[in-house]
Formats: structure tokens, C-alpha cells, sequence
């Protein structure tokens, strides 16, 4: 899984470790890797950033020697951006969320799918947001990466609907964790307010869902969203 060292990713990786899986972490903080994976039962770690496709190529080919074979991707890797109007949004801003948010997600899932295919299985899991499906204002680059993992998962959904890999997505509302702190307090008391359960999200939340998900059980859904926005969201 990607972004496994923190916030939703984190929480995730240890949902899965409970579960019985043996874990696969990649993150670009090779330091964080490496006080995490410990804690994740002796996890494989592999410092990849998922913009660069060689990396990613390395991780799996890696992953797939020290594991043998992989069942699950789960992909939480992800920023931001910063919190300013689409006229006045940096370039490099949006390139770096797009390139993360989006373009990573589509080098994980395409690095992993023949593997998954030659074993006739696999679930693949991204981390979407209910900003891909609504829009947030002052959050153009991250609205709309969110929104293109929601194409993507469509998509390749549709692609291995008959291979015995199911891909699916979740969108979360605002759940609170370290992302927190690349946002203006003005942004975040935002999406607090359109919650209609008055509260963030927690990540064990997002995981407990994530997990089924990635599970045997997750075997008639594919090219889905699963919404967990607190009443936001209802389509």
C-alpha cells in the first residue's frame, strides 16, 4: 500500500495487519518507513515516490520477491494542495497534486494489475474524496485529482470486471490527521460545516470500511464508490 507511514494510511495498514495480511509499505519518507515498519508486523517497506514510474516498477518487482505475490493494493498516497481560488492556484501546485493524487495512483494500479491478472485475483483500493464528487472551493487541484481517481477506478473497474480483480474506491469527507496542517483553518471549518453529522470522519472509520474492501467477501462490486462523508454525500 502507498502513504502507509500516517493518517488514513496508517490506521489502514493496521486494520489489514490485524486482519492477517502481511504488508507491503511504500512511501516516499524513507525515515518514517523505517520507524513504521516495525510496528506493522516486520512489514516489506520500499521508499518509492509514486510520481516516478521506475520507482514503482522497483517497489512491486521487490514486493513480489519478498512476498511472493500480491493480492491487495491500496492506494492513500496523497496531499492537498494549497487553499487559494483556481485564478490565482500556483503551477507547480497543481502539478504536484495532480502528479501525486492522480498520476500515482494510476502507476500503482498499473504496475500491479498483470501480476493480479496472471493470479486471477486481486482488490485494488483507492482513496478517493467526496471533493471529487462535489467540488471544493478553494481546492481546485485536489477536487479535481480526486475526482479523476473516481474516473480511473471506473474505469479499470470495468476493464477486469471478468478477471477476478475487483477496484473500488472510497470518498471520504474531511477526516482529521496530519493533512490537516496543509490547509487553512478557514478550509477546514468549511468542510466542517457541511457535514451534517457535525463531526470529522476518524481514520479507523475509513479503515474498518477499507478492509472489507480488500477482503474475499468484496466479491460482486466493482468500478464502485463507497461513500463515508458523515450524510454529505448521498449519491
Amino acid at each position: 500500500m502507498t502513504g502507509g507511514v500516517s493518517g488514513i494510511g496508517l490506521a489502514i495498514a493496521r486494520r489489514l495487519l490485524a486482519g492477517g495480511a502481511t504488508l507491503s509499505v511504500w512511501d516516499r519518507d524513507g525515515d518514517a518507513l523505517a520507524s513504521v515498519a516495525p510496528q506493522l508486523g516486520g512489514a516489506f517497506a520500499a521508499t518509492v515516490d509514486v510520481r516516478d514510474y521506475a520507482q514503482v516498477e522497483r517497489a512491486r518487482d521487490a514486493t513480489l520477491t519478498a512476498l511472493g505475490r500480491i493480492d491487495i493494493l491500496v492506494t492513500s498516497a496523497g496531499i492537498t494542495g494549497p487553499n487559494v481560488p483556481v485564478a490565482d492556484y500556483p503551477l507547480d501546485g497543481w502539478r504536484d497534486v495532480l502528479d501525486i493524487n492522480l498520476t500515482g495512483t494510476f502507476h500503482c494500479m498499473r504496475a500491479v494489475v498483470p501480476p493480479m491478472r496472471r493470479a486471477g485475483y486481486g482488490r485494488i483500493v483507492a482513496l478517493a474524496s467526496v471533493a471529487g464528487k462535489e467540488g471544493n472551493p478553494n481546492a481546485g487541484a485536489y477536487s479535481a485529482s480526486k475526482a479523476g481517481v473516481i474516473a480511473l477506478v471506473k474505469s479499470l473497474g470495468k476493464e477486469l470486471a471478468t478477471t477476478g480483480v475487483c477496484v473500488n474506491c472510497v470518498t471520504p469527507a474531511a477526516v482529521e490527521t496530519p493533512m490537516f496542517a496543509q490547509m487553512t483553518p478557514e478550509h477546514i471549518a468549511y468542510m466542517k460545516s457541511r457535514i451534517p453529522m457535525n463531526r470529522f470522519g476518524t481514520a479507523e472509520e475509513i479503515a474498518a470500511l477499507v478492509a472489507w474492501m480488500c477482503s474475499e467477501e468484496c466479491s460482486f462490486s466493482t468500478a464502485a464508490v463507497f461513500d463515508l462523508s458523515g450524510g454529505r454525500s448521498t449519491y
